[in-house]
């Protein structure tokens, strides 16, 4: 398995968190979303990826183009599970301007999908024992 992440500090916490819960062998690098060209070559052709608030951070209009990108490291009927923050009451004072993070209306995330290539979008709600996830945000499954 691979992990990538923007920031030292993320992959860090992550190393140790792995480390915690006893999780060898997965290859860590920091890669920039927008230049997933710089990963290995080796890191193609996945049948899951997923994604867990990282795509807030971007400008809006570059949204579309990350998940372009995160679309072709999947292999042909792949899939991409993505966790995002909702646009609500709660989210804009907590994390749009708290943490400064961008946060999303179902239709404005479903449009991206399309505009990236995916021809199957679906929203999911959390599990029941985590049903209070979904005043945060969104689980989203995408082929393409």
């Amino acid at each position: 398995m691979q992990a990538f992440d923007l920031t030292p500090a993320m992959l860090g916490r992550f190393r140790e968190e792995l480390a915690r819960l006893g999780i060898a062998d997965i290859e860590l690098t920091q890669t920039d979303i927008l230049a997933l060209n710089r990963l290995p070559a080796s890191w193609r052709d996945y049948d899951l990826v997923v994604s867990a608030s990282m795509l807030e951070y971007l400008p809006p209009n570059l949204l579309s183009t990350a998940l372009r990108g995160l679309r072709s490291l999947l292999k042909e009927g792949g899939t991409f599970v993505l966790f995002i923050t909702r646009k609500n009451w709660l989210t804009r004072p907590l994390i749009g301007r708290w943490w400064q993070s961008n946060l999303y209306e179902a239709a404005e995330l479903d449009q991206a999908f399309r505009v990236a290539g995916f021809t199957s979008v679906a929203f999911h709600r959390f599990p029941t024992r985590f049903r209070y996830l979904g005043l945060w945000g969104y689980i989203i499954e995408a082929r393409g």
